[in-house]
């Protein structure tokens, strides 16, 4: 008999990291705002789930605006992460990131999730942040030098992270 599995259907989601000019820097959000967020004290890129009938591209657009009041210019694709599991109540999440090496405007201080904070892509790295567990897996992928994007699958179970593959 054949078994069946029930489709694959995640929150399509953009993450963005927005370089500085000089690209020694990328803008966070330190999620501070609302105490009853699960990310409440993390940092992260910019972005959030797409609307019906967008487009990747224009959906992280949307979202760097509303969230940090500037232009994406320039997006390019890092990667694509699958992470089964990671909602609140379980859901899957699939992101699609991106670097933001151009753009224009003057950033927001702050908005409605927490401060906006230029961080140096080392202390990044170097893990000195409170962020999601699974970052430090994929984030040395989303700054490294080959061109090549890269496409993870993380699946998450109470919160943290239990397997790591990727591929490009």
């Amino acid at each position: 008999m054949e078994r069946r599995v029930a489709p694959y259907t995640p929150i399509l989601a953009t993450l963005g990291f927005v370089l500085s000019p000089d690209r020694s820097a990328v803008l966070l959000v330190h999620r501070n705002a609302r105490p009853g967020d699960p990310a409440f004290g993390k940092y992260n890129g910019l972005g959030g789930k797409l609307e019906p009938g967008e487009d990747v591209a224009s959906g992280l657009r949307r979202e760097i605006r509303e969230e940090a009041g500037i232009e994406a210019l320039e997006l390019v694709l890092r990667g694509t992460l699958s992470w089964p599991g990671f909602g609140r109540q379980g859901e899957d999440w699939f992101g699609f990131i991106f670097l933001v090496p151009r753009w224009t405007g003057q950033p927001f201080k702050a908005n409605a999730e927490g401060e906006l904070v230029w961080v140096p892509i080392e202390r990044l790295l170097g893990q000195a942040l409170p962020m999601w567990p699974g970052d430090r897996y994929f984030l040395p992928l989303v700054f490294d030098q080959d061109p090549r994007p890269f496409h993870g699958v993380m699946p998450y179970r109470d919160g943290q992270v239990v397997a790591w593959s990727y591929s490009r």
